[in-house]
């Protein structure tokens, strides 16, 4: 006797996929919201001394969010700007050198402790919003360089010598074909760059520029744990919250069919 495997229909299938869809775009905000409103109440609860009353206050935390989200998006804007570009060139190079020197220079500002480039550059330049700007550039810029090298690498062959045939110039090519099948690569290099730039912004406290690092380097250097558990999770939950959105943009501007 035959045993038969029942397949499930079509239609289960896609209610399934929208449920898991449903699932991913709410998932990651609600737990945000848990954490964040769990970790007021319990701030709430506690006997707050003077210096914790000062920071716990939504003024202060107001202000140290705006910095920090400040500088991670004007970072990653700049950083979109400068390696974007820079992958192409080095792609359509077709250098050797070219390549190991735009991938030497991104591993350096990577490999180097973020800490590091902040001081070094504090030390050499300036303190304050500007320099932060420059250490996080340097600190994200791999990630966008060498998945926009990468994506556009990937492109077949043959997609792009049709595309040729069929009368595209090289530019055409590029802005037609390449770059919106490298989308998806080059878009998840940007993710990465986005959620490196919030974590990369804490340590900007060290040059006097802002951002929810005062709260968790106070907190630590007075011994408040309330105030630091608080800049810790806020960071902690700005990036879960920019990572979530990055895939939700990513998912609307992916090419169909990818």
């Amino acid at each position: 006797m035959t045993a038969t495997i029942a397949l499930p229909s079509a239609q289960s299938l896609r209610t399934r996929a929208r449920a898991m869809t449903v699932l991913r775009l709410v998932a990651a905000p609600v737990i945000v919201v848990i954490a964040v409103s769990l970790l007021f109440w319990w701030i709430s609860t506690l006997p707050l001394d003077s210096i914790e009353q000062r920071t716990l206050n939504p003024a202060y935390i107001e202000a140290r969010i705006k910095e920090h989200l400040l500088l991670t998006f004007v970072a990653s804007l700049l950083v979109a700007v400068l390696a974007i570009p820079a992958g192409i060139l080095v792609y359509r190079a077709r250098s050797a050198w070219v390549r190991g020197i735009f991938l030497t220079l991104g591993n350096i500002g990577q490999a180097t402790p973020a800490v590091g480039v902040v001081i070094l550059l504090a030390i050499v330049w300036q303190t304050g919003f500007a320099t932060a700007l420059v250490a996080l550039v340097a600190y994200s810029f791999l990630p966008v360089l060498r998945n926009t090298m990468v994506g556009l690498e990937q492109v077949g062959s043959d997609v792009k010598e049709a595309a040729r045939g069929m009368g595209m110039t090289r530019n055409q090519v590029l802005t037609r074909i390449e770059l919106p099948l490298a989308s998806p690569t080059i878009l998840a290099g940007l993710r990465t760059a986005l959620v490196f730039a919030v974590g990369t912004a804490t340590v900007a406290t060290f040059i006097n520029a802002g951002g929810l690092g005062d709260m968790i380097v106070n907190g630590l250097k007075l011994q408040r744990y309330p105030v630091l558990l608080t800049g810790a999770v806020l960071v902690a939950a700005i990036a879960v919250l920019i990572d979530w959105l990055a895939g939700v943009v990513e998912d609307l501007v992916r090419p169909k069919g990818l």
